[in-house]
């Protein structure tokens, strides 16, 4: 029996995906090289009310672009959270790629342990019916959309919020 071989290329070019996949560059590393200070981030002498709906929008603009980095973080420690709180979405997350990472090390060999005797096939067929059932109960459409309620309160809530740099307002005045 052959195994079935995707090349990853063809999926990265389908979908604008090499940007992930090229490892001299680890847009990881990229992403969270300019996090902000913490007490830059935190600054609650800045935080202020905005006086209209424009100023809100403009300070929004600009702390979105400025604390991007600091946003993302924010956005893995609730993802975590989220994960932590439902544990059963998180034990399906771990199954399915502990089974995958299994059945791919066996390099399309069957599986042979004692009397019983599956092929790569029953192999990921039994993982996905068990998978799916346990994941459905799991509620992960719920687990998204709070996680998407969530951090888009927290995070537009302080963009919104602080207040841009005494330099930075300057700057922006028509001499």
């Amino acid at each position: 029996m052959s195994s079935i071989s995707i090349p990853i290329s063809a999926i990265t070019d389908r979908f604008n995906l090499g940007r992930f996949t090229e490892g001299n560059r680890m847009p990881l590393a990229g992403r969270f090289s300019n996090l902000r200070p913490l007490g830059e981030f935190f600054d609650f002498k800045r935080l202020s009310k905005p006086n209209n709906f424009g100023e809100a929008q403009s300070r929004a603009s600009y702390n979105l672009g400025y604390f991007s980095s600091n946003y993302a973080v924010v956005f893995v420690m609730l993802s975590i959270y989220s994960l932590l709180t439902n544990l059963l979405l998180l034990f399906v997350i771990i199954l399915v790629a502990g089974g995958m990472w299994g059945i791919g090390r066996l390099g399309g060999r069957d599986l042979d342990i004692g009397p019983v005797h599956a092929t790569t096939s029953q192999l990921y067929t039994t993982l996905l019916v068990v998978s799916v059932p346990l994941g459905i109960f799991a509620s992960p459409i719920s687990t998204i959309l709070w996680l998407i309620g969530a951090s888009g309160t927290c995070i537009l809530a302080h963009a919104s919020f602080m207040d841009k740099p005494i330099e930075n307002a300057f700057s922006e005045e028509a001499v």
